[in-house]
């Protein structure tokens, strides 16, 4: 296998083929994942209506295929069987091959991952999928090898089975598609209005679910592989909020520190990888995703916020540098992640063997040094290689080592620098370049909250080019938005999750700047995805609209994946727009998706601990923090530094400068800030719930006790 420069540019995995191959339809598409398959022998169509004419046209089934650039699985499955002349012959014969992006269509992907799960227990990527003509799924699995291998039947032998059943046996073909289809259906359909919300008891009964699974000897929920779970994280820092409980704080922290110190974290260069495959965190599936590194960058600010542990700041902030170090656009967005393989193996780009650890530092102490602080070894813990990690507690290791924790870490960081400076010369992985406006909106909030927090403004800046970008570059003519971006083409609608997540953006980057026309575009913004995805028969955001594509079945996102549901993400933003703007009925539709929610949320709580998130600013609403004075002055520098420190989940904070031109406007737009004024003409904080604030502070002790009495 080899890795290529192709003439568009896309750094890509392919297999080196004979000069004058044909291409297929994929090499006018956008998405790296698609123009990997380009130059596939299987005559590849995109989406769309050209496939499923043939496919009517010829009564043949649809081999539909969905992966995304940065899978491993993936590229394996394209080597054995999509590159393979034999392989791809049948399928030109038999089938009509689509291949899908699936973060380009999740829409796509979660009608028929779910028929996936539905048929094997469980679903994954590569997903590959057997559809009729008209769309409907009878048959499908993931990756298949190319002989009979650990219980999977060869890929080929595969495809003459389903062609077999195709031809011979339609009819059961057809009812297995009709079930199919009647039970994502059923699925899709899952939330039904009620008239009350979840009471206070079902956060307790999720926190009980949640606890029955957490690992307490490395963290982590389930056995290995391991996720990152940031939505599991926030929902414990919100509960032990409302009910303080060690155990509660302890199951956050003891997944933090272990993710932290583990391989999952880059401990070289910074940022996450995907998920780690045993149960201590140490070795990775090495691809990086834009999500999780933005997810966790928020969720590591809120743990700081809680603990004020030192190791939490570095992390967050050493993962938002490695995004905009390696992830950024000219243009200003974020590209969507790294591969996971690179230099003809699975994290070739991480591994270390001694040697290569050895000669960059020179200085045998600094070698030494290293190799013990991150677990390297002569054997390795990997192929013959290491993963680095942190093998002992830092505390510890310094005393063994007669330093002070202070100067161990000095040092690491310093020979980390080195180390960095020696794997900057190896071939990186693979980028898909591609911007997707929900990632690209998780990583924006990351970057408010950390100026916010952490008083780092130079992240405000790569923050604003960002909200900037996708607001110019990825909108539609009639005021909506775009899904992706590549190379100056903004494509496909944006879906629900899009709006949402670039919603809560806006209003996390109104909070850090407090410049109004943010929060006047989240709320245009929000009204549109009422519009455009409300369902008015039984509540909830479906994920597409009415522009996109007709599937099978309309799907509503309200359990949570990698990433937490975009209903979940989406009642908490209209909450604090409510709040924010003093418009009701933005907290009506957030209170509207917890009530249709309630039965599945009550029955799987681990599945939805993103909606519970919402569900604890429902039941106790967090504050409203008027502040007012010149927004530059230091006073105000210190109050809102009070405040920003603070874990307050959900808070809605806003200023109020009476010498700014626009302050009339300004405050006819925020209604808690109207009738505040200063005190003795110093900057003043008002700390309020409901309506009812309580007397102003002045100075930042003042402002914490009203905070803690809030």
């Amino acid at each position: 296998m080899t890795v290529k420069d192709y003439p568009d540019g896309t750094l890509r995995t392919a297999t080196a083929r004979a000069p004058g191959v044909t291409l297929n339809r994929l090499i006018h598409e956008t998405s790296p994942y698609l123009l990997q398959h380009a130059r596939n022998p299987v005559d590849w169509y995109p989406w769309g209506e050209e496939a499923f004419e043939r496919a009517r046209r010829e009564d043949k089934p649809i081999l539909l295929s969905i992966g995304y650039a940065s899978c491993h699985w993936c590229h394996v499955m394209e080597r054995e069987s999509f590159e393979d002349p034999e392989t791809a012959a049948i399928l030109n014969e038999r089938f009509v091959p689509v291949k899908v992006d699936r973060e380009e269509r999740p829409d796509i992907d979660e009608v028929y991952i779910a028929a996936v799960q539905m048929i094997m227990g469980s679903g994954g990527w590569p997903l590959s999928v057997f559809l009729t003509p008209d769309l409907e799924p009878f048959y499908g699995g993931t990756y298949f090898p190319p002989e009979d291998r650990h219980g999977l039947p060869a890929f080929r032998r595969l495809l003459f089975s389903v062609s077999a059943l195709w031809s011979e046996r339609r009819e059961r073909a057809l009812e297995s598609a009709e079930q199919l289809t009647d039970a994502i259906r059923s699925y899709a359909e899952a939330t039904h209005p009620r008239a009350d919300l979840p009471s206070a008891d079902a956060l307790s009964r999720a926190l009980a679910s949640l606890a029955a699974s957490f690992d307490p000897h490395t963290g982590g929920f389930g056995e290995a592989p391991k996720f990152p779970a940031p939505a599991a994280i926030e929902f414990l820092l919100r509960v032990n909020r409302r009910e303080p409980a060690p155990e509660t704080l302890r199951m956050a922290t003891r997944t933090l520190d272990a993710m932290a110190r583990g391989g999952i974290y880059d401990q070289i260069g910074g940022g996450f990888h995907r998920y780690a495959t045993d149960a201590e965190w140490i070795v990775p599936h090495f691809e990086k995703m834009l999500y999780d590194n933005a997810l966790l960058a928020q969720t590591y600010t809120d743990a700081w916020q809680v603990t004020k542990k030192p190791l939490y700041k570095r992390i967050a902030i050493e993962t938002l540098d490695y995004i905009l170090r390696d992830m950024s656009d000219a243009r200003g967005g974020f590209h969507s992640s790294e591969d996971a393989d690179s230099g003809g193996r699975e994290g070739g780009f991480y591994l270390w063997t001694l040697d290569e650890i050895r000669r960059p530092l020179k200085i045998r102490a600094d070698a030494e040094l290293a190799c013990l602080y991150y677990g390297a070894t002569r054997e390795g813990n990997l192929d013959g290689s290491n993963v680095l990690h942190v093998a002992h507690e830092p505390e510890e290791f310094a005393r063994a080592a007669r330093l002070t924790t202070d100067e161990l870490l000095r040092n690491i960081d310093r020979l980390r620098e080195i180390l960095r400076k020696a794997r900057a010369r190896r071939k990186r992985p693979a980028k898909d370049d591609k911007i997707l406006l929900a990632w690209n909106a998780m990583t924006i909030s990351a970057l408010a909250k950390a100026a916010q927090t952490f008083g780092e403004v130079r992240f405000l800046e790569p923050a604003r080019r960002a909200a900037d970008f996708v607001l110019n570059e990825m909108r539609t003519a009639d005021g909506g938005l775009y899904r992706t971006w590549r190379r100056g083409v903004a494509s496909i609608p944006a879906f629900h999750d899009d709006y949402a997540y670039l919603v809560v953006a806006l209003i996390d980057l109104y909070e850090s700047t407090f410049d109004l026309r943010r929060l006047e575009e989240a709320d245009v913004l929000a009204r549109r995805m009422i519009d455009g995805f409300w369902d008015t028969l039984g509540d909830g955001f479906f994920l597409t609209s009415e522009e996109h594509d007709r599937l099978p079945a309309r799907i509503k996102t309200l359990t949570d994946g990698s990433t937490p549901s975009g209903n979940s993400v989406a009642a908490l933003a209209l909450l604090r727009l409510s709040r924010l703007l003093g418009k009701d009925y933005h907290a009506d539709r957030a209170r509207r998706i917890l009530c249709s929610g309630r039965t599945a949320m009550e029955s799987f709580p681990r599945s939805f601990l993103g909606l519970y998130c919402a569900l604890d600013d429902v039941l106790s609403p967090p504050p409203e923090i008027a502040l007012v004075g010149p927004v530059g002055a230091e006073p105000m520098r210190r109050l809102l530094e009070t405040v920003y420190r603070r874990y307050i989940p959900g808070r809605s904070i806003a200023v109020l400068d009476p010498w700014y031109p626009d302050a009339a406007r300004v405050e006819r737009s925020v209604p808690f800030l109207q009738g505040k004024t200063t005190v003795d003409a110093k900057s003043t904080a008002y700390v309020c719930r409901d309506g009812v604030c309580q007397r102003p502070a002045t100075d930042t002790a003042l402002l914490s006790n009203r905070l803690d009495e809030a």
